[in-house]
């Protein structure tokens, strides 16, 4: 055996760890942080491949544990194939399974930057290293990198998806010739004589399904601001946690040793005996804690993490979107050219309230016949400083047309304004062709309703804002209110009538279809507290929600554009001259078909997930992706393409993705809670009066400060199975429910 991932010591220098399982090999291999580093390197990001996980296979470590220097030659081998052409790809790699049995494979996988092969084979041991790789590339026909002869070569590994062949034997410890013995122990430890390993951690261990690190991480991500216990609180947190989650684990001390984390462990996983005996006294001590139950800290962990796997019925990760087509309709290939790989989904969707905003007298038929527009109102969130700004450019030239045709019609209108001016009868009537599609973000109510009139007056046209912040969108009307957001962003996913009738005769007086488009971006914490009320009424599901994802190797280096110009302008141009011509009614069979199975499949995830919220946000969703999917087939000359269809299907999952991640909880809350919740008067009121964790002796004296008598323990009991308080065993203390919370109003 040799699977050894190397790692940096403080120092710098490469230690190697070994690798004991499959299960072991493979979570390695499918982190998102690895994911994520292949997807740079195959994007062209050559710098990032440093950064994947690396692995050798043909040696053992020194005896402290390095890797630099070693001379001891495991009982494997590890070969490179490098530079194959496309064509010879397939045949090889026929060639090596063919071979398998007299080679002695082991493990095959792709290279990380494609066109190569990394294989380990049994060693022979009558052969040297470079013996047998000639040997292996005599038997193959093919030829080894020659710069990959040594032993202490490392490989830099991909993930489970180009891993072709795996042989558990790989991961059966074993020196070549065995001319120095080694116990399993000795290379488990791969450090000082004073270190022992620790006992053997199950990382497949679950709760109904759930996988225990998953609850432990979600654990310190509620009650410890998603830091791990370190030198100086690890002894009570640990304890904090083993006392929270032994309920699950059958009080058993055997099973908790394999589940809860050693927080006393070095990097290398291994651990002195006396911190190992402290870890240990740790864990016992917490069992020996009265027990009450299920603790309330865990039932919000598990409640937290039930909601989260709907977010997996997206595809991608709970921290990765789904995965972008590699190949793109020519127009978004266009549009995204210029940014860098990770903001590339946030532009491929950003644009789309500008291409519709070309669309005019144009309405779709969906599945079901009811007549849609290109109505998309596109909300870009991600933390600040993360670059949401590279949406504007492509936007830009998206929208010059459209901005150089506002601009004889604003002089237009600012000189009829000069001759008739206000709060006087006016001496020429308004000229009727007037038409102004991109709006400021600061106007009146009766200047939104007249560019909505003109609008439609002007060829059933759409009206166009874009804001840094979601909350310059309250600026579009004179009552600068969240309310009136949300109403216009209902009435313009529908196409809803909208305006104003007024009696006065120099007022602005009109109703027409709202087609309103827009472009908001915002941070996550700004997105709930904006959408607070709106997650469950129809408005965000009607919103086309993306995001940016950036590692921190990502952030370390500042990313670059490419060029915006007259070449860029013409590349467009054909594509925005076919929306601008289009008009009528456009079908489109294959389009029609697609959203018809993705209906189906996105009914029987939400299911499969248990999930209400993914089930709600799905329909509308899948009618935001038709509608690109539309768009896009008018704008490419009426043909439909694999590509696409694939487009439209990714961008409903990366949209439902984004909704699922932001304010899916808070949706599956509130669609649990009864229709309508009545105020109840007695207990209820007292509880306001609670901080949102309480002691005994806090409530007691609360009951007499309002002149209650008796102990109240009936009243704690009810609060109890009402489900507005749960009793947290490990801290003492009563809290406030969040379901009570959102009933009541009390404290967030």
């Amino acid at each position: 055996m040799s699977v050894f991932e190397i790692y940096k010591g403080d120092g710098g220098a490469k230690f190697m760890r070994p690798i004991h399982s499959r299960e072991e090999y493979l979570q390695s291999r499918n982190s998102d942080k690895q994911q994520l580093t292949l997807k740079a390197v195959r994007s062209g990001e050559e710098g990032r491949k440093s950064q994947l996980i690396q692995m050798n296979y043909s040696c053992l470590p020194n005896e402290d544990g390095t890797l630099k220097g070693s001379k001891r030659m495991s009982s494997t081998v590890g070969m490179d194939i490098d530079h194959i052409t496309a064509e010879k790809m397939q045949a090889i790699k026929e060639r090596i399974l063919k071979k398998k049995d007299e080679l002695g494979l082991l493990m095959l996988e792709e290279s990380a930057r494609g066109g190569g092969y990394h294989l380990v084979f049994k060693r022979r041991a009558e052969l040297d290293q470079v013996g047998n790789l000639k040997w292996a590339s005599e038997l193959l026909e093919v030829a080894y990198d020659a710069q990959a002869k040594d032993i202490t070569r490392v490989f830099f590994t991909t993930t489970e998806a180009e891993l072709i062949y795996l042989d558990d034997t790989i991961f059966e410890i074993k020196q070549a010739a065995d001319s120095e013995s080694e116990s399993v122990a000795a290379l488990q430890c791969c450090s000082s004589q004073e270190a022992v390993p620790q006992p053997s951690f199950d990382p497949e261990a679950r709760y109904n399904g759930v996988l225990f690190k998953d609850i432990i991480a979600k654990y310190w991500e509620l009650y410890n601001d998603g830091k791990e216990p370190s030198e100086g609180d690890r002894n009570v947190l640990t304890f904090e946690l083993t006392a929270t989650i032994r309920s699950i684990r059958g009080y058993s001390l055997e099973q908790l040793l394999q589940v809860v984390p050693n927080y006393w462990a070095k990097p290398d996983g291994t651990c002195s005996q006396e911190d190992l005996a402290e870890w240990r006294k740790t864990i016992e001590n917490a069992l020996k804690e009265p027990r009450k139950g299920m603790p309330y800290r865990l039932k919000q962990v598990l409640q937290a993490l039930k909601s989260q796997q709907a977010v997996k019925a997206c595809g991608g990760t709970l921290t990765t979107p789904p995965a972008m087509p590699k190949k793109l309709p020519p127009l978004i290939r266009l549009l995204t050219k210029n940014v860098p790989w990770f903001y590339k989904p946030a532009v491929a969707n950003a644009v789309f309230p500008g291409l519709g905003a070309h669309l005019h007298g144009v309405k779709f038929r969906y599945w079901d016949n009811v007549e849609h527009e290109a109505t998309f109102m596109n909300v870009l969130i991600g933390r600040q400083s993360i670059g949401k700004g590279t949406i504007k450019k492509p936007i830009e030239y998206i929208m010059e047309d459209i901005k150089q045709r506002d601009q004889p019609n604003r002089q237009r209108e600012a000189e009829w304004k000069q001759k008739n001016p206000g709060a006087k009868q006016k001496k020429d009537p308004r000229p009727t062709d007037i038409c102004i599609q991109m709006l400021i973000d600061n106007l009146t109510d009766a200047v939104f309703n007249q560019r909505i009139v003109d609008a439609n007056n002007n060829g059933q046209r759409f009206i166009y804002t874009i804001v840094d912040e979601i909350e310059g969108l309250k600026k579009v009307t004179s009552k600068g209110t969240v309310d009136e957001v949300g109403l216009l962003i209902r009435k313009a996913f529908d196409n809803s009538d909208a305006g104003q009738e007024r009696v006065g005769a120099d007022s602005v007086s009109g109703i027409a279809p709202l087609r309103w488009n827009f472009n908001a971006s915002t941070t996550p914490p700004n997105a709930k507290k904006f959408f607070l009320r709106m997650v469950n009424d129809g408005t965000v599901s009607r919103l086309d929600v993306s995001t940016i994802i950036r590692t921190d190797e990502d952030d370390d280096a500042e990313p670059i554009l490419g060029i915006y110009d007259h070449t860029f302008a013409a590349e467009l141009k054909p594509y925005i001259d076919r929306l601008e011509a289009a008009n009528g009614l456009i079908e489109c069979p294959q389009s029609k078909k697609l959203s018809l199975e993705m209906k189906q499949e996105n009914k029987d995830a939400a299911k499969l997930y248990e999930s209400e919220a993914y089930r709600v946000f799905s329909y509308r969703a899948n009618v935001i992706a038709w509608l690109k999917g539309m768009v896009l087939y008018v704008a490419h000359g009426y043909k439909w393409s694999k590509e696409i269809a694939d487009f439209v299907r990714w961008t409903q999952q990366y949209n439902l993705w984004c909704k699922m991640l932001y304010f899916g909880q808070q949706l599956e809350r509130e669609l649990r809670e009864e229709v309508e919740i009545q105020r109840q008067s007695g207990p209820q009121n007292l509880l306001e009066l609670l901080p949102d964790e309480f002691t005994k002796d806090q409530y007691r004296q609360m009951r007499q400060q309002q002149g209650k008598s008796g102990s109240g323990d009936g009243t704690l009991r009810s609060w109890q199975s009402r489900g507005y308080i749960v009793y947290d065993e490990v801290s003492g203390r009563y809290c406030k429910t969040e379901e009570y919370k959102q009933k009541f109003g009390g404290k967030v």
